[in-house]
């Protein structure tokens, strides 16, 4: 069948190396391009990045303010701030190349079934990064400021003076691993077109899929139970979803099969 033949004759060692290279280059620029845009605005994006703390901070009152102790650490903090930002912004270009690099090898029917995860994989990543920043930063906030004390006789207040360095760690640590959790569709499916996973084994092992997401909150979160139970929770419904996902991508598999051990006989 022409659909079981290579669109792209076979390329020397050579020749996928050099295009190896050309993609990385591209690559590398776009985000050097996002870097230095980034970096002009890397203030109104930190501004955005605290506003959650900021929001909380004003309900309670008086005045507020963030710290920095090392003389760089500013500096150096709106530079991670750029370089989170053109990672984020460019992931679309960096995976527009890797899918270009790795078309010419793929048959028809592989690019159709692999390009709807392309498109799904910053859609969700994007999800995973919203909803930790208008979900778990406000309820993780909160729990955090509720341990602050006013002025008592005999006792010094116990107040927030956040560090922008500390600070910035912290949320995009947060951002990328729900981001990366709200992956677990993408990659499950993927796995299972490979063989590797089925629904009938997910759902055996789903008491263990259960207490790896709750490992997993805790080692990816800050200690609190807001956050790595907010962290948990969608991971173990995103299972779920999984193994729906699977199930399906088993039948299409299935039809597929079916399909050609009927027009075998003709051929």
């Amino acid at each position: 069948m022409a659909e079981q033949e290579l669109d792209d004759r076979k390329m020397p060692l050579l020749d996928h190396l050099v295009e190896l290279r050309q993609r990385l280059l591209y690559s590398l620029a776009a985000i050097l391009v996002l870097f230095v845009g980034c970096y002009f605005i890397a203030g109104d994006i930190y501004a955005f990045l605290v506003r959650p703390l900021a929001d909380i901070t004003a309900e309670a009152g008086g005045e507020r303010r963030m710290i920095y102790t090392a003389l760089t650490e500013a500096f150096f903090t709106y530079v991670k701030v750029a370089f989170f930002a053109a990672m984020f912004l460019g992931f679309p270009v960096i995976a527009t190349q890797v899918w270009l690099f790795m078309a010419p090898g793929l048959y028809k029917h592989e690019r159709r079934a692999f390009l709807p995860f392309l498109i799904a994989t910053p859609v969700l990543f994007f999800i995973g990064g919203a909803f930790a920043y208008y979900v778990i930063f406000p309820l993780a906030w909160e729990f955090f400021l509720s341990f602050e004390t006013g002025p008592e006789a005999g006792a010094l207040p116990i107040q927030l003076e956040a560090k922008v360095g500390e600070y910035l760690t912290l949320v995009m640590r947060l951002i990328f691993a729900f981001g990366l959790c709200f992956l677990l569709p993408v990659a499950c499916t993927l796995l299972a077109r490979v063989g590797m996973i089925s629904s009938d084994g997910m759902r055996r092992h789903r008491r263990y899929a259960i207490v790896l997401a709750f490992v997993a909150a805790a080692i990816l979160t800050p200690p609190d139970v807001i956050s790595q139970i907010g962290l948990a929770i969608p991971t173990i419904l995103l299972y779920e979803i999984s193994i729906h996902a699977v199930r399906l991508i088993e039948r299409q598999r299935a039809r597929e099969d079916a399909a050609a051990a009927a027009e075998s006989p003709a051929e």
